[in-house]
């Protein structure tokens, strides 16, 4: 089993495939990690040190892991922070390359756009191409609210408006769309929501899996659930399975995170829970 996710990275912290690596690596995938930055940390930090990867050096990379055998063994490609519009380009090139190179991968594509509380955060002509190209090419989608509904061009509180919406993404390609951090106008007090989206021969189906909110947001966490969703499809669960687990492990690091006080999440040392957390969050189908 193999992953080849092209995400940011970071020397110090849990965010990009600094979060995903380990994860999928627990669960007994190899990972071909390709790097959009190189970072000292994520941004939040009173400094910050590196930069964003010139479009060029990532595509040689891709070029270079293709040259392995990378594409040819994959099971999924994950792509997350791109940092710049060329290097979105060059990612939608090089999934399209090894769909049809390989026609049995899959691709998950985490448009890391933006959040609720700081609006879009990367450069004003990213967010165009990851909804024109990349999420087309997909398979799975993994924004969270906010990110959702800028890619759908509506606002979706209730549960048939985020289904409506989705299918209207569905229709330009992905099959299963991932809303985390969902909005819905009747969540639960207290509770956090992960709903998730799918197209198939029998037509759509929609399910809502939802946790404790803890009073911390460290960052990272989108990263880490859309590595612990794609380990478990790759290793055969299908969506409310993949959802359950996903959304179980994270719910797992994250109360650990909020024990230790910490602002980077203890990703390392939560490493049984990644696989097998103690609390199982199953996700709850809802009329689509």
């Amino acid at each position: 089993m193999s992953v080849i996710s092209i995400q940011s990275q970071v020397a110090f912290g849990h965010v990009g495939n600094s979060a995903a690596i380990f994860p999928l690596q627990m669960h007994g995938i190899d990972v071909t990690a390709v790097p959009t930055t190189l970072l000292s940390n994520r941004p939040g930090y009173p400094s910050i040190r590196g930069r964003v990867l010139d479009a060029e050096l990532v595509a040689d990379l891709l070029r270079g892991v293709e040259e392995r055998g990378a594409v040819d063994s994959c099971d999924m490609i994950l792509s997350g922070y791109l940092g710049s519009a060329e290097i979105a380009a060059v990612v939608a090139d090089f999934v399209a390359h090894a769909k049809a190179r390989n026609p049995a991968l899959t691709y998950c594509c985490d448009p890391v756009l933006g959040d609720r509380d700081r609006g879009l955060f990367v450069a004003a002509d990213i967010p165009p191409l990851v909804r024109d190209r990349l999420c087309p090419l997909a398979d799975i989608i993994t924004p969270n609210h906010f990110e959702f509904e800028w890619l759908c061009g509506a606002n979706a509180t209730t549960s048939g408006q985020v289904i409506e919406a989705a299918q209207a993404l569905m229709a330009c390609g992905p099959t299963t769309v991932i809303v985390t951090s969902a909005e819905r106008s009747d969540t639960p007090d207290g509770e956090i929501e992960t709903l998730a989206i799918e197209r198939s021969s029998e037509g759509i189906k929609a399910w809502r899996a939802g946790t404790p909110k803890l009073p911390i947001s460290p960052s990272g966490t989108g990263d880490l659930f859309a590595a612990l969703l794609v380990a478990a499809r790759v290793r055969g669960s299908n969506t409310p399975e993949a959802l359950g687990h996903a959304v179980s492990a994270t719910f797992a690091v994250l109360e650990r995170t909020a024990i230790r006080g910490t602002e980077e999440m203890r990703i390392v040392e939560s490493a049984e829970l990644l696989v097998r957390p103690k609390r199982r969050f199953d996700p709850i189908a809802i009329r689509a």
